[in-house]
Order: C-alpha cells, then sequence, then structure tokens
C-alpha cells in the first residue's frame, strides 16, 4: 500500500455534538465456553474457511486476560489494495497495528480483532463473495469465542473503506457501525443499502486516488438512510493543515453519522500540521466507543 504524506499547517477545527449510544447485550453462542478454534496464536498464523468453494483465510487478536463468559466488541479491520491482513497487524506499510485501536480501547467492554484477507489482495466482492465470507466468519467467531453481537465494527482503507460501506449497505442489521477511511462506493458495491447503521467517513480533500466526491455520495446514503437533517458540511481548504469534523443532527436513535474532511492525500495515517500523530485511529475510536 503506497501512502503520500502531507506537511500543511493549520489547527483542526470540530463541529459536533454530543451522543451517548446504548444497546442491550446480546452474548454470542460461544459465550462460556472455552475456543476450540481461536488460540493466541491466531495472531500470527492464519485461520481458514471455505467460502463458495474459495479458501478464504484471516487472523484473530483476542485482548489479554481473555474472559470466555465476558461479552467483547468484535471489530473487522480490512486491508487496502494491493495490503495483506498481515501489514494491518504489524503496522508496515502505512498502517498502524490494526488501525491503532487497541491501545484506546481499554474500557471495561474491550474487543476482538479480525484481520481477513481480501482474494488477490482486494476486496472486489464479486457475486457477493466477499459479503459471504464476512457473514461465514461472524457465524464462526460467534460460536467459538464470547462476542457481543450488538457491538460489531469494521473499518478500513482505501478497498478496506470501500468494503466498509459494502458491509454498511449489506449487512447494517448485523453490524454496529463502520468507519471508512478514504473509501470509494464503486469497487466493493452496496447490494442493499436501505437500512440505517451508523456511519463515521474520513476523507482527503486533495485525494487523487479516489476522489472525496465519491465519499460524499457514501455519506450521503447514510445520511438519508438515518434520517439525519441534511447541511453543508465544511471542509478545509488545501494548504491549511487542518481537518474538520462534522456530526450530524437529527438522526435515528443510535444512528449517528460524522464526516471528517482533511487536507491531505490518500493516506489512512493523516496528521494535522505541527501534530505528532495521527486523528484517524482518535476519531474511529471515539465514534465506536460511544456503544455500549
Amino acid at each position: 500500500m503506497k501512502v503520500w504524506g502531507s506537511s500543511f499547517g493549520a489547527v483542526s477545527l470540530l463541529v459536533f455534538t454530543t451522543f451517548d449510544g446504548v444497546s442491550a447485550t446480546k452474548p454470542s453462542p460461544g459465550c462460556g465456553n472455552a475456543p476450540k478454534l481461536v488460540t493466541a496464536s491466531s495472531t500470527t498464523t492464519a485461520l481458514t474457511m471455505t467460502v463458495n468453494g474459495k479458501s478464504r483465510n484471516y487472523f484473530v487478536k483476542l485482548p489479554d486476560n481473555y474472559d470466555k463468559s465476558h461479552p467483547y466488541r468484535l471489530i473487522y479491520t480490512l486491508h487496502a489494495l494491493s495490503g495483506t491482513a498481515q501489514q494491518v497487524i504489524a503496522g508496515t506499510d502505512g498502517y498502524l497495528p490494526w488501525y491503532g485501536i487497541p491501545p484506546l480501547a481499554k474500557d471495561n467492554i474491550s474487543a476482538i480483532y479480525v484481520a481477513p484477507n481480501g482474494l488477490d489482495k482486494g476486496w472486489a466482492n464479486k457475486d457477493g463473495e466477499d459479503i459471504a465470507f464476512i457473514k461465514q466468519l461472524n457465524q464462526v467467531l460467534d460460536n467459538d469465542l464470547c462476542i457481543d453481537q450488538n457491538l460489531r465494527f469494521s473499518t478500513g482503507f482505501s478497498y478496506g473503506g470501500a468494503m466498509s460501506y459494502s458491509i454498511a449497505c449489506s449487512l447494517a442489521k448485523d453490524f454496529r457501525a463502520v468507519a471508512t477511511l478514504s473509501g470509494n462506493p464503486q469497487i466493493s458495491g452496496c447490494a442493499g443499502g436501505n437500512d440505517p447503521i451508523a456511519y463515521y467517513a474520513q476523507h482527503g480533500v486533495g485525494d487523487t486516488v479516489l476522489p472525496i466526491a465519491d465519499a460524499r455520495t457514501m455519506r450521503d446514503r447514510f445520511i438519508k438512510n438515518n434520517g439525519c437533517t441534511a447541511q453543508t458540511a465544511q471542509e478545509p481548504a488545501i494548504g491549511s493543515g487542518k481537518h474538520i469534523k462534522t456530526k450530524y443532527t437529527g438522526c435515528s436513535a443510535d444512528h449517528p453519522v460524522v464526516w471528517v474532511a482533511f487536507d491531505g492525500p490518500h493516506t489512512p495515517t493523516q496528521k494535522d500540521s505541527g501534530a505528532n500523530a495521527t486523528f484517524t485511529n482518535i476519531e474511529t475510536w471515539e465514534f465506536f466507543s460511544q456503544f455500549t
């Protein structure tokens, strides 16, 4: 995965309101049982399954001191085109490890992380085969681990963002929220796409790989689905070195929409001018963690 840097200067402007997401815990069938499939080595040794006659593989990260009777969040972390799950896990080639979420997820719910590999290092989702993979993964992990079935999430950059969008379109009833990072609405498709789901998106105004106009289209679908009030979101000027966050109002219960436009190119780890670290994982975790 290629990532292009940016060194513009300014201060971040945020536009948001407070939201508290509350849902009843829905323990998976694996709760109370010792895992038979996933082990501590599943972060380095791929697990496999057959989906529609094709071999698929994935990795799983359990929290420290995994409790078989505690329902955890399940967070999918999807790689970009020409990327791999192994890069996501290791935090190489422009990624933070597991998109930088584990160091932040220190609340009393915690999380289990999944890094699947796409076919041919992408998520073309031909005839819905990648959605079928995710659905089967949900079932397998639900049966092996203790997961809160009301707290499934997906995030990814570029092709991984497009696939997270496809998940939002096709599996909104099975996922709590998605965070699409510099995605595109066409490359993984959008079967269905009429149900509400909590939706976070961020995109660079200077992105020449996947232009921001397509990301606005993706965002607007869920502004409509979620019943949010339409508004013109501010976006930073090129050269400003900042990001602007807009949180939409009027959305249906537990279905917020947040849009972050940043001054930068096609990258999952953009920093504001003068900042020492990216805002991406912080914003993603802030969005996911409101749901408990």
